[in-house]
């Protein structure tokens, strides 16, 4: 979800919720701690350079039960780190605390956003022999057809 879909659901509704796909939700006393833009410029197994730009929501939450963000004072937080940080029309990627710190990206049920599980995946399908996470060729180092062998283009 970009921001500018997040603002316009905030808009219309009268209190936000968060839940995390499949476990149940987030707390109401919740904060948002952080919101900034997290950049990655990375390289793939198959020498390719990308960079991903996103907006991130930091969900936290303690003991103040009492805590309760309103929609406008989200919106407040969010025009604030527009101004400060020159925030574009960017996808948001949600940062929340559970066994360790997730990364989830957003969607809205009509009632709550929900903070959908993110996967890793292999960027360089094409230039590599993983076909999908059910079938995995596993290759040693005695291999030479390996995606990874000297000849091949993937690191």
């Amino acid at each position: 979800m970009k921001l500018s879909e997040f603002k316009r659901i905030i808009s219309l509704i009268p209190k936000i919720n968060f839940m995390v796909e499949n476990k149940g939700k987030v707390p109401q006393h919740f904060h948002i701690t952080e919101i900034g833009i997290v950049s990655r410029k990375i390289i793939d197994c198959g020498g390719e350079i990308r960079e991903e730009k996103n907006i991130n929501f930091q969900l936290w939450y303690s003991d103040d039960f009492q805590h309760r963000l309103s929609t406008q004072k989200v919106n407040d937080i969010i025009s604030l780190s527009e101004k400060k940080l020159l925030i574009d029309d960017l996808e948001i990627e949600v940062e929340y605390q559970e066994s360790t710190i997730g990364r989830y990206s957003l969607d809205f049920d009509g009632e709550s956003f929900i903070l959908k599980s993110k996967k890793t995946a292999c960027l360089a399908e094409d230039k590599c022999l993983v076909k999908d996470n059910n079938d995995i060729t596993i290759y040693d180092d005695e291999d030479q057809s390996s995606c990874c062998s000297s000849d091949s283009n993937c690191c």
